[in-house]
This record gives C-alpha cells, structure tokens and sequence, in this order.
C-alpha cells in the first residue's frame, strides 16, 4: 500500500489513485503516469474495501479502478465512491470489451473506461481530460453508449423523448455531446460557466438523464446527433 504525502509545492499536479489487485500492473502505470510532472500517485489499493478506507483520509482527484478485484470489486465500489465523494473523477479499467457493462458503469457515474492493454499515453490523457473535463470518451465508450441505446429501447423510460427542449439548450448538449468543456461552451454561446452548468442540470431534469452519458444516450435516440 502506497501512503500518500502531505501536499507539497505540487499543488497545482494532478493527484491521483489506484485500485487494482495486480501488482506489476499498478507498478507499470505509477511509473508511466509520474513520468509526467503534472501527476501525483498518492494512493495504491488491492481492492475497492482498501480503496475506501484510505478515502477517509485522502481525496484524490482521479481515481483508476479495476473491475475485478477480490474482497469488493470495482463495480460495487463505483456507486459508493460517487456517493461519498461526488467531485472525484473515476476511471474504469478492464480487460475487457463489454459494451453493456460500460453502458451500466457510465450510468453509474463513471467518467471514463479503458481496457488494460491502453497505451500509457492513452491512459494519462484520459487522467487530464477527466479532470478538466469530466468525461473521456474514446471509440469504446461511444460505441458502447449506442449500443446500449439499441438493446434497452424499451427500458429507458428515464429519457423520455418529448422532451420539449429550447434551441439554446439543443445548442448546449450538441456541444456537450461533442466533448466541449463548460468553459468553451460559455465562450461560444455568450453565457457564463455558471449558466452553461445550470443549463446541463436542466437538461439532465428534462429528459430524465443521470449523468453526461445519459445525456449522450438522449441525445442520439432523440435524433439530435447522428450515430
């Protein structure tokens, strides 16, 4: 277990976690990720229950999380991470492809989903865009999203698809569909961080969605963007 470190100068680095039960492979990513000096490893966990209990001592703003762990794997400790702490991003990692369980984890609140063999590359560009950002979406996600959208038609009475939205809040989630952040869609549409995030609360009331994916999934049954 890695204990993590009173903050230092680094205030300004990105302060990340990782719960995985496979040792060389947590090694290889805390070396590939503090190759960059905007990145800060300040815990390391076998499973989801160590993962929790070093929370209560350290918040970290990204956290990497396996699927399968022993004792309390990654899907039970997702929910329990965005309940406690509703402001940390988290990374789903996974062997494997499984588009109806990245559909279910980006319900769930999930805010990206890689499989293990990403390029390490990859896996620190989906640390600094989620915590810029929020989200990172990548051909995985996307694919998953609207398949998910074809196999639960008739179970997602939470998007309704009536929804009477206004030409400014179909300008917003198109752009929120495309990956823009708050602050870039503020600029483009003339309004403030603030409003632009009171509009995405509006829009999640309105159709019914969760979270961003769900806004996604609205958005692409709805016809408001093209598969």
């Amino acid at each position: 277990m890695y204990n993590p470190s009173k903050k230092d100068d680094a205030g300004d680095q990105i302060r990340v976690a990782i719960a995985d039960d496979h040792i060389l492979f947590r090694a290889g990513v805390k070396t590939a990720l503090t190759m960059h000096k905007d990145i800060r490893m300040v815990a390391e966990a076998d499973n989801g229950m160590q993962l929790l209990n070093l929370l209560k001592h350290i918040t970290p703003d990204v956290i990497l999380l396996d699927i399968q762990m022993p004792i309390m794997d990654g899907i039970t400790t997702l929910p329990e991470i965005k309940k406690l702490y509703p402001e940390v991003k988290v990374i789903m990692l996974t062997m494997h492809n499984d588009h109806s369980m990245i559909s279910k984890l980006m319900e769930l609140g999930a805010n990206a989903y890689l499989t293990k063999n990403s390029d390490s590359e990859v896996i620190y560009e989906a640390v600094k865009t989620v915590f810029e950002q929020e989200y990172f979406f990548n051909q995985l996600t996307n694919k998953a999203l609207i398949d998910g959208l074809r196999h639960k038609r008739q179970v997602e009475a939470n998007a309704p698809s009536d929804a009477k939205l206004t030409d400014k809040e179909i300008t917003i989630l198109k752009m929120m569909c495309e990956e823009k952040s708050t602050k870039e869609i503020a600029d483009l549409v003339d309004l403030s961080p603030r409003t632009v995030e009171a509009i995405r609360d509006k829009l999640k009331t309105k159709t019914g969605a969760k979270s961003m994916a769900g806004l996604v999934m609205y958005a692409v049954k709805s016809g408001i963007i093209k598969q």
